[in-house]
């Protein structure tokens, strides 16, 4: 039988509120790549780890990591951010970090150019730098 979690109805609410496509921060990308001539998949679900954006045509898979759910300063973030259901969330987030480190080995082994993104961090913050760094990923493919 699975673990009930200690949880107030308001963050219950709260996480079921939570996207897995279709963020701020992918729609943005999405949008100003679309704006520069890149034509791509969304969630392209032939590939592992489903990538955010995949640019079929220059094999280049672009994830747009959430900062909580990702890791983001993971070390320093589980000592000071956790407080309910402590070691749920260690779990699932260092399971989440190890899945992403296998998903992309496995597309790299396939021939594709990884490129992640913190959402927040990066995509938000500097939107331009990213499309920078994805259509520098795309010259250098040839395409």
């Amino acid at each position: 039988m699975a673990k009930k979690l200690k949880t107030t109805p308001y963050r219950s609410k709260m996480m079921s509120k939570i996207k897995s496509k279709g963020g701020k921060g992918e729609t943005l990308l999405g949008k100003l790549l679309w704006a520069e001539g890149v034509r791509y998949r969304r969630n392209y679900k032939k590939l592992p780890g489903k990538p955010d954006i995949a640019i079929t045509k220059s094999k280049i898979a672009v994830f747009i990591d959430g900062e909580f759910w990702h890791g983001y300063d993971w070390e320093n973030q589980k000592k000071i951010r956790l407080h309910r259901n402590r070691e749920f969330w260690i779990h699932k987030i260092e399971g989440n970090i190890q899945r992403d480190k296998k998903e992309e080995a496995e597309l790299i082994k396939m021939g594709w150019i990884v490129l992640r993104f913190w959402e927040k961090h990066e995509v938000l913050k500097d939107p331009q730098k990213c499309v920078d760094v994805v259509l520098k990923a795309i010259k250098s493919k040839g395409d």
